[in-house]
Parts: C-alpha cells; sequence; structure tokens
C-alpha cells in the first residue's frame, strides 16, 4: 500500500486537564481538613463558662480573702461572663438593680434582686462590708446562673 491512498485523519490530541473543578477526591479531603481544624477549635477553646466557673471554685476556696474581696471578685467574674456570652451592648453598661434583674432573666426564683445575691449590686463598692453576708449562698446562686448560662446556648 502506498502511503497517499491511506485516508487517514491526522492525530487529534485531548484537551488539557483543567485545574478547577478538582475531583471528588479533592473535594472529599478539604471537607475532611476544614472538619478536623473546626472539631480541634471547638474541643480545645476555652469557654468563658468553663473558665468561670475555676475561679468560682477558686474563689470558693480562698480563706485568705475577705468576704468584700471574695464579692468584688464574683462581681468581676459574673459581668466578664455575661459581656462574653451576650452583646455587649445588651449588659455592658448596666448597673445596680438593672444589672441584677439582667441576672435574674435566666433565673426561675430571682434570687439577684431578692435573694443574697443583693449585695452585687454596690456591697463591693463599700468600704466597710455588711456582717449578714453570706458569701457561700452568693456563690451557690453564681454557681446555679452559670449552669444556667450554659444550658441557654
Amino acid at each position: 500500500m502506498e502511503p497517499q491512498s491511506l485516508s487517514l485523519r491526522e492525530i487529534h490530541l485531548p484537551e488539557a486537564i483543567n485545574w478547577w473543578p478538582p475531583a471528588v477526591g479533592w473535594w472529599l479531603v478539604l471537607l475532611a481538613c476544614f472538619f478536623l481544624a473546626w472539631l480541634a477549635h471547638y474541643l480545645t477553646r476555652p469557654s468563658a463558662i468553663k473558665t468561670a466557673k475555676k475561679q468560682l471554685l477558686e474563689i470558693k476556696r480562698d480563706n485568705s480573702s475577705e468576704d468584700i474581696d471574695k464579692l468584688t471578685k464574683i462581681s468581676e467574674l459574673l459581668r466578664r461572663v455575661a459581656i462574653s456570652n451576650a452583646p455587649r451592648s445588651d449588659c455592658a453598661s448596666l448597673t445596680g438593680q438593672a444589672w441584677l434583674e439582667y441576672l435574674d432573666k435566666t433565673l426561675v426564683d430571682n434570687p439577684f434582686t431578692q435573694g443574697a445575691g443583693q449585695y452585687l449590686a454596690n456591697a463591693h463598692y463599700k468600704k466597710i462590708p455588711d456582717n449578714n453576708i453570706d458569701i457561700s449562698q452568693i456563690i451557690n446562686i453564681c454557681e446555679k446562673w452559670l449552669k444556667a448560662q450554659r444550658n441557654k446556648k
């Protein structure tokens, strides 16, 4: 056979492989990486409530501090947790009775406005503490409040 008598077509090369969209396997690898990063972040993040519970336990066990110092620390701790869990505009500027009412929103029996939690409104501003402050009762109320914050989410 002569080369000119054959009816051959020209060689057609396939199109170049594009980098986008990636194959299904790469999508799965990317999805797995994002999931693992999110899981690591979720498991290792120090939440404000966990940290607050630990600090409240330290305050409870501290026998060297006076009640007024403990009350100041508790008040600061509750304020930090409230600001980190709620919008800053909702709770950062609250003082006195408004602050206590904000704290009572998640509890049933209003222990801040009508119970021992009333001392959190202004007792830590006094130089001479009241003798009838029951700091253990205030700590118990704060533990209930922290538990309610955890359940609120």
